[in-house]
């Protein structure tokens, strides 16, 4: 066995991305409960002892993939942001980008969002998911400036609006309500949690 251990080259021009990779689907297939190290190395064919180079324990591997699932969020947040376009449709093109990455990705979000809590939390990580958050804060404190929304603190009010976007995520990851129906009916959603639900 430390023979077959040791036949295994450190060959992977990109051994961490492989990992990650690996992790990834492993998460997605048996949670993070499955997730090891070793088994990982086995998984694409290098020795045990080769993810050390990059991961020095299962959390630190986790606090990577939460990191990468971050910054993956924020490419979507950043490629759908219309900075330019009015509160409503703008607010609706983050949400759709925020509740497509969520039924895509539904036990990696999980992930994402345990590790942002942590205490030990990395800076790194810290840093990609603040700015998860921050793209809805610029949004409010855009719209305040325009007169489009409610003054106080932009982070409150965003507090506000992220609850309601992150609960239809929610429900359209945990079985309640079916993705496509969340997704088909967002923009009356956001409409609803701008105006409100009094008659007028």
């Amino acid at each position: 066995m430390t023979g077959m251990s040791q036949s295994r080259p450190y060959h992977h021009g990109d051994l961490r991305a492989a990992l990650l990779a690996s992790a990834e689907r492993t998460l997605r297939e048996r949670g993070s409960a499955a997730l090891s190290l070793r088994e990982l190395a086995r998984d694409i064919g290098v020795s045990h002892a080769a993810p050390g180079r990059h991961f020095k324990d299962k959390q630190a591997l986790l606090d990577a993939l939460a990191r990468t699932g971050f910054e993956r969020l924020n490419e979507a947040l950043d490629a759908a942001d219309l900075p330019d376009t009015a509160l409503e449709p703008r607010l609706t093109a983050l949400a759709r980008a925020y509740v497509t990455f969520a039924v895509t990705n539904p036990e990696l979000l999980e992930l994402m969002y345990s590790r942002k809590h942590d205490p030990d939390i990395d800076a790194e990580l810290a840093t990609a998911a603040e700015h998860a958050m921050g793209c809805f804060v610029q949004l409010v404190a855009d719209a305040q400036r325009r007169g489009e929304i409610v003054e106080g603190d932009p982070e409150a009010v965003t507090l506000a609006a992220a609850a309601g976007i992150h609960g239809l995520a929610a429900l359209a990851t945990n079985g309640s309500l079916r993705p496509e129906a969340v997704l088909a009916g967002l923009e009356h959603h956001i409409h609803l949690m701008l105006y409100g639900l009094k008659p007028r």
